[in-house]
């Protein structure tokens, strides 16, 4: 059911690092052209520091583990792709449509691939409001079971933070926040909520996820990777446009899936595009962390083939 593209089955032929990449940023997160343009720049982002991207996504009844630039370029122009998750997964392959795998998806795809970093832009968690909608992200089971080491910017800021931290924790996902002690927000750096674990160094962050597997902890980990200062929007400027859209969301009855990528599109308009900007920016910034973990000394010296859990 894996299909690798020809780079990525060199980089596994040879035992290079390999860092995964979601779908569902390029068919649900941005609008076509800047999606393409977007998973391109990311991509050489990753090559730049000596490793290769596997952009995952479904197609034709296959996992595609990394695209080609054509497939790319489809996957970016397709209108209607199916947003998959765990509970997705089985019936697309079976059916053989087109669908982009979010986080959780990512992280099984990742694994089976045998690919033990992914970099993606912010985690789904507990909705606001979740205690009536009971709208949870698949994506903190996800973290919680399988051994993926994830790099974002934190939770998106369209989430309710403190209830996400405190699932993640119920759940055993180690929450580590890369170079400060506040947990970021996505379009800002700091989210006011502490985090709940620091390293600041790559190499920690690789050797954490080796350690896991040591002790025989099931699940993952998340790095949250703050955005560059010059790319953020505070949360000061965030907060007000999030709760209208928020407001907009339930006055139009807009529901499970569709909260997001209407949430996304509202938050655009309301910033001029500025939040796509910073979008780009946090990816392209995850995406470098992630090709260091992968590269990092836990991480070397495995046979081509060997499993990284």
């Amino acid at each position: 059911m894996l299909e690798f593209s020809a780079e990525v089955a060199t980089a596994r032929a040879e035992g290079r690092p390999i860092v995964a990449l979601e779908s569902t940023i390029i068919t649900h997160g941005m609008p076509y052209p800047q999606n393409l343009e977007m998973a391109r720049e990311v991509e050489d982002v990753i090559r730049a520091e000596g490793a290769t991207p596997a952009t995952i996504a479904i197609i034709a009844g296959k996992i595609h583990i990394g695209l080609s630039s054509e497939e790319l370029e489809f996957l970016a122009k397709t209108d209607g792709a199916a947003k998959l998750s765990r509970a997705d997964l089985a019936p697309a392959l079976v059916s053989g449509i087109t669908g982009a795998t979010t986080v959780a998806a990512t992280m099984i795809a990742a694994n089976l691939a045998r690919i033990p970093v992914f970099a993606t832009g912010g985690i789904g968690g507990v909705h606001r409001g979740a205690e009536q909608t009971f709208d949870i992200s698949a994506d903190l089971t996800e973290l919680a079971e399988t051994p993926v080491t994830v790099v974002a910017a934190g939770a998106k800021a369209i989430l309710d933070i403190p209830k996400t931290l405190e699932v993640l924790e119920t759940k055993g996902v180690p929450v580590i926040t890369y170079g400060q002690n506040d947990f970021p927000a996505f379009w800002s750096r700091e989210s006011g909520h502490p985090s709940p674990l620091r390293l600041d160094t790559p190499a920690d962050i690789a050797a954490a996820h080796q350690m896991r597997r040591t002790l025989g902890l099931p699940g993952g980990q998340l790095i949250a990777n703050p955005v560059p200062q010059q790319h953020e929007i505070t949360r000061e400027i965030m907060e007000p446009v999030i709760t209208q859209a928020l407001d907009e969301a339930t006055a139009q009855g807009i529901t499970a899936k569709d909260v997001t990528p209407f949430l996304l599109s509202r938050i655009f308009d309301l910033t001029n595009g500025a939040s796509l900007a910073t979008n780009i920016a946090l990816v392209k910034n995850n995406a470098r962390l992630a090709a260091r973990i992968a590269g990092a000394p836990a991480f070397r010296n495995i046979a081509p083939g060997q499993s990284f859990t």
